[in-house]
């Protein structure tokens, strides 16, 4: 994409600015690292200074911290209940690995891009860069809606978690909705490391349970308990290890395996986020290679020890937890987690993890607001939005990005109507599928990406980081969230729901329809890849690097909490 797609090429370069550009180190010495990628960025100095650009924050334990905890959200603590019941432990265990490893393989696409040009948002960067301006728009506006419309959701369990305890529940709802809104915009709208903060303080907060879960789990499983019974594998055989759904025999059990592929996928949700938020992190060509690498060890302790914890502790056919789930209970209420901790007779322990699920709600709501708005900031800078969406505050803070996406907050309100509550859960029916076109795209944009470093004479063995076994890890994760997409939706025909049906596929036509608005008014086109733009914005962040201290480590501490954050 050429220069003039960010400044809607209205501004001319002035003689005294060609020089200065046409040496980013020196406009990085001069300016600061802010405006040096904002005018690399845009091509014109006074368009960076007008316009200002995101400030770089996020401390490495941010970027860490905001790596874990996009791979344990409430689909961890809630969802995977869902899917237990649904399926049956070995089901759950191999599909949350299945998925996990895709994860991983789309990751690793993610991470090659986000180091060689780490920019705000990202996403929609690299597929408008590297495939079609048209996918770049598309993405990047279906993006922003699931996370504006996700926020929403996020906002309205918190708040509907915290009536879990006796006294919360005579206070209206709203009053709860609007403190959690006033709490994130805060988080957001003032700088950039007090998100990274907030996100890390929430993040420990979560592994610290989950690691807890996980010890808890296996005292009780071998009778550590107050009630000293061994359980073992006992539930593997009674009721059994793979529950049949929609089907009965080996048809049964598998397609009770494919759904939990297509529950794990949406719990997965906002794996992504460490990416979009590489355009604001410190150093990056070191923190988010560091960060990406380790998602599949967060997957593998995470979910695969998570699903194999729930599946010993307790049965899939448990009828507190059917019970919990068939009438939509508040809270911790339908968690298998909860459900373990009330056999095992231990009764101080449910309060403290509907407290864990509550910050995580909060914690996923603070997190799609801030990158919901980084997409809206990516799109300006394509073009593709409008550029007053490019201005930023002194700290970098893309406000009106903010305040946008933000606004859609206030559909939560409708929640606690029951007639308006239809509407908002047909708003949240239209990002359902979301997240599988946010992975495609990615693989799509790795394969484009791949090729134009090889069509352009880049060596890849000089990138930062290289993910391995390229194109091929690209092209399995995106034949594998292809067959979820065309798939997820398979229960609704037998019989056939429409209902269902919409909620399941409505996302497919919404995404391409926003693809083919874009190449029609536009008339883009694929974009070849020796002209694919792999360099705009990349001579200032390479001369940045230079300017992030070495840091070594003191003592043993510190060499430990530098392997940590």
């Amino acid at each position: 994409m050429e220069k003039e797609a960010y400044n809607g090429g209205t501004a001319e370069k002035s003689s005294d600015e060609l020089p200065q550009l046409a040496e980013p180190a020196r406009l990085v010495e001069e300016k600061g690292i802010r405006l040096g990628e904002a005018a690399d960025m845009y091509g014109d100095l006074g368009a960076a200074e007008e316009y200002g650009y995101v400030s770089r924050g996020l401390k490495s334990r941010h970027i860490q911290f905001i790596a874990l905890g996009g791979t344990i959200g409430t689909g961890l603590f809630l969802g995977i209940g869902r899917a237990f019941t649904q399926a049956g432990p070995l089901s759950v265990l191999l599909g949350y690995t299945f998925t996990g490893v895709a994860i991983y393989a789309m990751m690793m696409s993610l991470g090659e891009m986000a180091t060689w040009l780490p920019l705000p948002g990202a996403i929609p960067q690299f597929c408008a860069r590297y495939v079609d301006g048209a996918m770049g728009f598309a993405v990047g506006w279906n993006n922003w809606y699931q996370s504006a419309i996700t926020l929403c959701a996020e906002i309205s369990a918190a708040a509907v978690v915290i009536q879990f305890w006796n006294g919360a529940r005579d206070i209206n709802v709203a009053a709860w909705i609007s403190l959690i809104i006033v709490l994130i915009v805060c988080l957001n709208v003032f700088a950039v490391a007090i998100y990274g903060e907030a996100e890390f303080i929430f993040a420990s907060i979560k592994i610290i349970t989950i690691v807890g879960l996980l010890i808890f789990a296996f005292i009780i499983d071998l009778g550590g308990g107050p009630t000293r019974d061994r359980l073992g594998f006992r539930y593997w055989n009674d009721p059994g290890a793979m529950k049949e759904y929609k089907g009965t025999g080996d048809k049964g059990r598998f397609l009770g395996f494919f759904s939990v592929l297509v529950n794990a996928a949406f719990s997965y949700g906002g794996v992504e986020m460490v990416a979009v938020a590489a355009g604001e992190a410190e150093n990056p060509r070191y923190n988010i290679p560091k960060a990406v690498r380790r998602v599949f060890w967060r997957i593998l302790f995470f979910y695969v020890l998570g699903s194999l914890a729930i599946g010993v502790l307790i049965p899939y056919d448990e009828p507190r937890l059917l019970n919990a789930i068939e009438n939509g209970e508040p809270g911790g209420a339908a968690s298998p987690w909860v459900i373990a901790v009330y056999r095992a007779s231990v009764p101080v322990l449910p309060s403290i993890i509907n407290a864990v699920i509550l910050t995580s709600a909060t914690s996923s709501a603070n997190a799609f607001l801030f990158t919901g708005s980084r997409y809206l900031y990516a799109l300006a800078q394509n073009g593709q939005a409008p550029r007053l969406f490019l201005k930023c505050s002194k700290r970098g803070v893309p406000y009106y990005c903010i305040a946008i996406t933000a606004s859609i907050s206030l559909l939560t309100y409708m929640s606690c109507s029951s007639g308006a509550n239809v509407v908002f859960t047909w708003f949240q029916n239209l990002v359902t599928i979301a997240s599988l076109f946010t992975w495609m795209s990615v693989s799509i944009a790795y394969i484009r990406f791949h090729a134009a470093l090889k069509a352009q004479g880049i060596d890849r063995q000089t990138l930062a980081f290289r993910s391995p076994f390229q194109p091929y890890t690209a092209y399995f994760s995106l034949i594998f969230f292809a067959i979820i997409t065309l798939f997820n939706g398979f229960y609704v025909f037998g019989p056939f729901d429409k209902n269902s049906f919409v909620t399941a596929y409505v996302g497919i036509p919404i995404y391409f329809a926003l693809y083919t608005f874009w190449k029609t008014f536009k008339r883009t086109r694929w974009i070849p890849s020796a002209e694919a733009d792999i360099q705009t914005g990349k001579a200032a962040l390479d001369a940045a690097d230079a300017h992030w201290p070495n840091r070594r480590p003191r003592n043993v501490v510190e060499r430990i909490w530098f392997w940590i954050a």
